[in-house]
């Protein structure tokens, strides 16, 4: 999702400093697209009043922010930092502390939309941290983004992505077991889906995943192990604050034997194919 993001910015006419774990993908939007190609996230932080980073899990995100060479070495005083990451709330908080004890601010910027949305800067941010802080960088965020969602403090925005990841997750499941028990019953699945669509179980989840389940086309758009990441986050944010999440627990484990039995990089919707096994049954459009 970094790459369309960046490109939206170049897009809409902000200089733009690169940094990429791979660095051939920041250097090559760097040559296409007009950024500047930097060799760390300490060289972005030179050259960038406002910094935006996404990466994969809370370790990824202390490294690049805390780590050697990372951005806190180049920051300056003033400057904003805006982690769109998935990471632990916790963890944010405290990656926040460190860079204000440097005189930087930070915010947790996560966002949703996969990445159909950061192509089409149609991305859902969920912001934390300070709101003056928000409201300055808010026409940056509007270059990648449609709606903005200001949730209060340090780690609220990501506490709000990680329930709607929740929700997200446990709708799934309840999809996988509808369909393949269906499906093992002998109801077409395409007239099944059609069912859902007109009842109360209509979701926006169903009417994008569910045809690409009956195609069996499982590119991944949001893979299966980074949802796995996620609802791992959920739970250790649950144990912190005393919140039971049954039905997470057991989605959690859902994603983790999906992951083991090869799946780990396809799309969520793949998720299906454990229960699929199981049963016996798969769910694809009849000829």
């Amino acid at each position: 999702m970094g790459e369309p993001m960046a490109r939206n910015l170049l897009r809409a006419g902000h200089r733009v400093a690169l940094w990429s774990n791979t660095a051939a993908k920041a250097r090559q939007l760097a040559e296409t697209a007009g950024g500047r190609f930097c060799a760390s996230p300490k060289e972005v932080a030179e050259n960038a009043d406002c910094i935006f980073l996404i990466v994969g899990d809370t370790a990824m995100s202390r490294a690049a922010i805390l780590g050697p060479g990372g951005l806190i070495e180049g920051a300056r005083p003033g400057a904003a930092i805006a982690d769109c990451s998935t990471i632990s709330p916790s963890e944010s908080r405290e990656i926040g502390k460190a860079l204000t004890a440097k005189g930087v601010d930070f915010l947790d910027t996560p966002c949703t939309g996969s990445k159909s949305g950061a192509e089409g800067a149609t991305l859902t941010f969920m912001i934390g941290g300070a709101h003056p802080v928000f409201e300055r960088i808010r026409p940056y965020i509007e270059a990648m983004g449609k709606r903005l969602f200001y949730c209060g403090g340090p780690g609220m925005g990501l506490h709000a992505k990680l329930s709607q990841n929740l929700m997200l997750s446990n709708m799934l499941q309840a999809f996988n077991e509808s369909m393949v028990l269906a499906t093992k019953a002998g109801v077409d699945p395409q007239l099944m889906l059609d069912i859902l669509e007109n009842s109360a179980a209509k979701s926006g989840l169903v009417s994008i995943k569910a045809p690409l389940v009956l195609r069996r086309q499982f590119d991944p758009a949001f893979s299966i192990k980074w949802m796995h990441k996620d609802v791992g986050l959920m739970l250790d944010s649950a144990n912190e604050m005393h919140v039971p999440l049954p039905l997470t627990a057991l989605t959690h484990q859902m994603f983790q034997a999906a992951i083991a039995k090869g799946h780990g990089e396809e799309d969520i919707c793949a998720t299906i194919k454990t229960l699929e096994d199981w049963a016996g049954v798969e769910v694809k459009q009849r000829a």
